[in-house]
């Protein structure tokens, strides 16, 4: 991988891991089209990272308060204050993707390697993003997240595991369909980021440990870091900012077509 792929790597990893496109799709199916070889485990750990740094840096405030709240609630046992059950609901919502993944860790690397499969299911995030604009309410505030609301959100973070169905655009349209209005979906999506792109980072550095890297891989590694950190900031910046004005309807068109075009050998 040479220092200019792992950069255009890097950038579309931090355009596409938060706006609801599937960034795991994108990084299927853009090397087969274009004929590069494989990234490899690493760069891809890496550049997930490099999206986990743009979350914190942009949230780091939002962070600390709910890091602050939760520590709060387990002092006072109580769950009175709304940011407590926001915290206490991403450690809820991210349990169901922890396990499903860990155990089911093998079936789920198989289908990397698959383009196709990485199409049809962009087809699906396409369905989902469309479903929860035309049936969501849109009026619940996160503040009143419960327990069951966080468990269902993480539940559609799970099938996300798959690449092509955009973890974004999962928990996003969950929670657009438990009622919830979009910004508030979508902030709750962000936070829930965090902890599974942090242990999912940590788990395969620690496999990759064993195995090494060449050295010569460190200045691609570096690049692709530090694009997918910086376009990952604006991504977050740039949804957050549309999802106020817009509906999600421009992303489930984009991966439609996407998924279509790959799936008949339009784009082969």
């Amino acid at each position: 991988m040479s220092p200019w792929q792992a950069l255009l790597l890097g950038v579309l990893q931090g355009a596409t891991e938060f706006l609801p496109v599937s960034s795991s799709g994108h990084l299927v199916i853009v090397p087969t089209l274009l004929g590069w070889p494989d990234p490899g485990l690493f760069l891809d750990t890496v550049l997930h990272l490099g999206t986990l740094v743009a979350i914190v840096v942009y949230f780091w405030r939002d962070l600390a308060q709910l890091a602050a709240a939760a520590w709060r609630s387990l002092r006072a046992r109580s769950l009175a204050e709304p940011e407590a059950r926001v915290a206490w609901g991403v450690a809820v919502g991210t349990l169901p993707a922890a396990v499903i993944g860990f155990l089911l860790e093998d079936t789920f690397e198989r289908l990397f390697g698959m383009p196709q499969a990485a199409a049809g299911f962009l087809l699906g995030t396409a369905a989902l993003l469309l479903i929860s604009e035309v049936l969501a309410r849109r009026e619940r505030a996160l503040d009143s997240l419960s327990w069951r609301d966080a468990l269902l959100i993480g539940l559609a973070q799970t099938f996300a595991i798959a690449p092509g169905l955009s973890r974004s655009g999962s928990t996003i349209a969950a929670g657009l369909l438990l009622g919830y209005r979009r910004e508030d979906a979508t902030r709750f999506s962000f936070l829930l980021a965090v902890p599974i792109i942090l242990g999912g980072g940590l788990y395969q550095l620690l496999k990759i440990a064993h195995t090494g890297f060449g050295s010569t891989q460190v200045p691609a590694i570096l690049i692709g870091f530090v694009a997918a950190a910086v376009t990952g900031y604006l991504a977050i910046s740039g949804l957050l900012a549309l999802v106020r004005r817009r509906s999600l309807w421009p992303f489930a068109v984009y991966c439609a077509l996407l998924g279509t075009l790959v799936l008949t050998g339009i784009l082969a």
